[in-house]
Protein backbone atom coordinates (compact mmCIF):
# COMPACT_ATOMS: atom_id res chain seq x y z
CA UNK A 1 0.00 0.00 0.00
CA UNK A 2 1.54 3.37 -0.58
CA UNK A 3 2.26 5.88 2.09
CA UNK A 4 -0.47 8.54 2.64
CA UNK A 5 0.53 11.17 4.62
CA UNK A 6 -1.34 11.65 7.83
CA UNK A 7 -1.46 15.13 9.90
CA UNK A 8 -0.30 15.35 13.75
CA UNK A 9 -0.63 12.36 15.63
CA UNK A 10 -2.43 10.39 13.09
CA UNK A 11 1.06 9.92 11.46
CA UNK A 12 1.97 7.66 14.35
CA UNK A 13 0.05 4.69 13.15
CA UNK A 14 0.86 5.17 9.37
CA UNK A 15 3.69 2.44 8.96
CA UNK A 16 1.34 -0.26 11.13
CA UNK A 17 -1.69 1.21 8.52
CA UNK A 18 0.56 0.60 5.33
CA UNK A 19 1.53 -2.67 6.11
CA UNK A 20 -0.84 -4.73 8.05
CA UNK A 21 -4.45 -2.36 6.26
CA UNK A 22 -7.40 -3.84 7.55
CA UNK A 23 -5.79 -6.20 10.12
CA UNK A 24 -4.14 -3.20 11.59
CA UNK A 25 -7.80 -1.44 12.56
CA UNK A 26 -8.78 -4.96 13.74
CA UNK A 27 -5.73 -6.18 15.93
CA UNK A 28 -5.50 -2.85 17.30
CA UNK A 29 -9.14 -2.23 18.54
CA UNK A 30 -9.91 -5.63 19.63
CA UNK A 31 -6.91 -5.58 21.77
CA UNK A 32 -8.05 -1.69 23.23
CA UNK A 33 -11.84 -3.10 23.77
CA UNK A 34 -10.71 -5.36 26.11
CA UNK A 35 -8.40 -3.21 28.21
CA UNK A 36 -4.51 -2.83 26.80
CA UNK A 37 -3.87 0.68 26.16
CA UNK A 38 -3.51 1.24 22.43
CA UNK A 39 -4.75 3.98 20.18
CA UNK A 40 -7.54 2.16 18.49
CA UNK A 41 -8.92 5.27 18.07
CA UNK A 42 -6.10 6.74 16.50
CA UNK A 43 -5.78 3.98 13.55
CA UNK A 44 -9.80 4.01 13.57
CA UNK A 45 -9.44 8.13 12.01
CA UNK A 46 -6.58 7.35 10.16
CA UNK A 47 -8.19 4.64 8.30
CA UNK A 48 -11.29 6.42 7.48
CA UNK A 49 -8.27 9.34 6.16
CA UNK A 50 -7.18 6.77 3.81
CA UNK A 51 -10.50 5.28 3.01
CA UNK A 52 -11.25 9.22 2.13
CA UNK A 53 -7.76 9.13 -0.17
CA UNK A 54 -8.82 6.14 -1.63
CA UNK A 55 -6.22 3.94 -0.44
CA UNK A 56 -9.32 1.54 2.02
CA UNK A 57 -12.82 1.09 1.71
CA UNK A 58 -14.66 2.94 3.92
CA UNK A 59 -17.65 0.08 4.35
CA UNK A 60 -14.86 -2.41 5.02
CA UNK A 61 -13.13 -0.45 7.18
CA UNK A 62 -16.26 0.58 9.46
CA UNK A 63 -17.31 -3.21 9.75
CA UNK A 64 -14.24 -4.60 10.95
CA UNK A 65 -13.96 -1.57 13.69
CA UNK A 66 -17.65 -2.01 14.61
CA UNK A 67 -17.03 -6.45 14.85
CA UNK A 68 -13.73 -5.66 16.33
CA UNK A 69 -14.79 -3.75 19.30
CA UNK A 70 -17.81 -5.56 19.72
CA UNK A 71 -16.09 -8.49 20.45
CA UNK A 72 -13.20 -7.09 21.96
CA UNK A 73 -15.14 -5.82 25.26
CA UNK A 74 -16.98 -8.70 25.38
CA UNK A 75 -13.62 -10.41 26.05
CA UNK A 76 -13.18 -7.88 28.60
CA UNK A 77 -16.87 -8.84 29.77
CA UNK A 78 -15.90 -12.60 30.11
CA UNK A 79 -12.61 -11.09 32.03
CA UNK A 80 -14.33 -9.60 34.38
CA UNK A 81 -17.12 -12.11 34.90
CA UNK A 82 -15.45 -15.68 34.89
CA UNK A 83 -12.32 -14.24 36.65
CA UNK A 84 -13.83 -11.57 39.31
CA UNK A 85 -13.10 -9.33 41.30
CA UNK A 86 -9.79 -10.98 42.73
CA UNK A 87 -8.26 -11.62 39.46
CA UNK A 88 -8.78 -8.10 38.24
CA UNK A 89 -7.90 -7.05 41.55
CA UNK A 90 -4.29 -8.73 41.16
CA UNK A 91 -3.57 -7.80 37.36
CA UNK A 92 -5.76 -4.56 37.17
CA UNK A 93 -2.30 -2.97 37.74
CA UNK A 94 -1.48 -3.40 34.07
CA UNK A 95 -4.01 -1.87 32.39
CA UNK A 96 -4.44 1.25 35.21
CA UNK A 97 -7.40 -0.33 37.39
CA UNK A 98 -6.91 0.25 40.68
CA UNK A 99 -9.39 -1.05 43.65
CA UNK A 100 -11.26 2.28 43.75
CA UNK A 101 -11.34 3.05 40.45
CA UNK A 102 -12.86 -0.51 40.13
CA UNK A 103 -15.19 0.04 43.10
CA UNK A 104 -16.47 3.21 41.77
CA UNK A 105 -16.82 2.52 38.58
CA UNK A 106 -18.49 -0.84 39.39
CA UNK A 107 -20.84 1.09 41.02
CA UNK A 108 -21.23 3.74 38.79
CA UNK A 109 -22.60 0.84 35.92
CA UNK A 110 -25.09 -0.66 38.75
CA UNK A 111 -26.23 2.44 39.17
CA UNK A 112 -27.17 3.82 35.36
CA UNK A 113 -26.86 0.40 33.68
CA UNK A 114 -27.09 -0.14 30.40
CA UNK A 115 -26.75 3.47 28.79
CA UNK A 116 -23.58 3.85 30.93
CA UNK A 117 -21.73 0.65 28.49
CA UNK A 118 -23.12 3.34 25.40
CA UNK A 119 -21.59 6.46 26.70
CA UNK A 120 -18.26 4.90 28.27
CA UNK A 121 -17.04 3.87 24.60
CA UNK A 122 -16.86 7.57 23.83
CA UNK A 123 -14.67 8.25 26.83
CA UNK A 124 -11.07 7.18 26.91
CA UNK A 125 -10.30 5.14 29.56
CA UNK A 126 -13.34 4.17 30.07
CA UNK A 127 -13.57 2.48 26.79
CA UNK A 128 -11.16 0.42 27.39
CA UNK A 129 -12.35 -0.75 30.42
CA UNK A 130 -15.68 -1.28 29.54
CA UNK A 131 -16.19 -4.84 29.73
CA UNK A 132 -14.26 -5.30 32.59
CA UNK A 133 -16.16 -3.34 34.65
CA UNK A 134 -19.51 -4.53 33.29
CA UNK A 135 -18.38 -8.09 33.97
CA UNK A 136 -16.81 -7.30 37.52
CA UNK A 137 -20.20 -5.69 38.15
CA UNK A 138 -22.54 -8.77 36.88
CA UNK A 139 -24.43 -6.77 34.83
CA UNK A 140 -26.57 -8.65 32.64
CA UNK A 141 -24.80 -10.43 29.17
CA UNK A 142 -27.74 -9.48 26.93
CA UNK A 143 -27.81 -6.02 28.10
CA UNK A 144 -24.06 -5.35 27.89
CA UNK A 145 -24.64 -7.00 24.23
CA UNK A 146 -27.33 -4.53 23.24
CA UNK A 147 -25.65 -1.80 24.85
CA UNK A 148 -22.07 -2.66 23.30
CA UNK A 149 -23.68 -3.16 20.05
CA UNK A 150 -25.19 0.62 20.00
CA UNK A 151 -22.43 2.22 21.25
CA UNK A 152 -19.57 0.19 18.95
CA UNK A 153 -21.71 1.40 16.05
CA UNK A 154 -22.18 4.79 16.92
CA UNK A 155 -18.38 5.35 18.18
CA UNK A 156 -17.35 3.99 15.08
CA UNK A 157 -19.46 5.78 12.58
CA UNK A 158 -18.85 9.37 14.29
CA UNK A 159 -15.07 8.69 14.23
CA UNK A 160 -14.80 6.63 10.83
CA UNK A 161 -17.28 9.43 9.16
CA UNK A 162 -15.06 12.19 10.53
CA UNK A 163 -11.97 10.70 9.28
CA UNK A 164 -13.54 10.03 6.13
CA UNK A 165 -14.92 13.24 5.28
CA UNK A 166 -12.16 15.97 6.82
CA UNK A 167 -9.30 14.28 4.88
CA UNK A 168 -6.21 16.59 6.01
CA UNK A 169 -8.18 18.96 8.33
CA UNK A 170 -8.70 16.12 10.13
CA UNK A 171 -5.95 16.99 12.77
CA UNK A 172 -7.62 20.43 13.82
CA UNK A 173 -10.80 18.63 13.81
CA UNK A 174 -9.92 16.26 15.86
CA UNK A 175 -8.78 18.43 19.02
CA UNK A 176 -11.90 20.10 18.71
CA UNK A 177 -14.13 16.94 18.91
CA UNK A 178 -11.75 15.97 21.69
CA UNK A 179 -13.20 19.19 24.24
CA UNK A 180 -16.22 17.31 23.67
CA UNK A 181 -14.91 14.14 25.39
CA UNK A 182 -13.52 16.12 27.98
CA UNK A 183 -16.80 17.27 29.12
CA UNK A 184 -18.60 13.82 28.62
CA UNK A 185 -15.90 12.87 31.39
CA UNK A 186 -16.61 15.90 33.70
CA UNK A 187 -20.28 14.82 33.48
CA UNK A 188 -19.58 11.74 34.71
CA UNK A 189 -17.07 12.26 36.95
CA UNK A 190 -20.08 14.67 38.91
CA UNK A 191 -22.57 11.51 38.28
CA UNK A 192 -20.49 9.06 40.43
CA UNK A 193 -19.94 12.69 43.43
CA UNK A 194 -23.74 12.84 43.40
CA UNK A 195 -24.56 9.34 43.45
CA UNK A 196 -22.21 9.13 46.09
CA UNK A 197 -23.33 11.99 47.68
CA UNK A 198 -27.07 10.72 47.89
CA UNK A 199 -25.47 7.80 49.28
CA UNK A 200 -23.72 9.77 52.20
CA UNK A 201 -27.05 11.79 52.98
CA UNK A 202 -29.30 8.48 53.39
CA UNK A 203 -26.63 7.30 56.25
CA UNK A 204 -26.66 10.49 58.35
Amino acid sequence: MATTNLPGIFNTVAPVLDHYGYAAVAGFLLLENFGIPLPGETILIAAAVYAGAGKLNILIVWTVAVVASVIGDNIGFAIGHYGGEKFVKRYGRYIFLSEKRLAAAQNFFNKYGGPVVTIARFIAGLRQLNGIVAGTAEMRWRTFLLFNIIGAVLWVSVWSGVGYLAGSHINTIYQQLRRFEGLALILVAILIIGHFGLKLRRKH
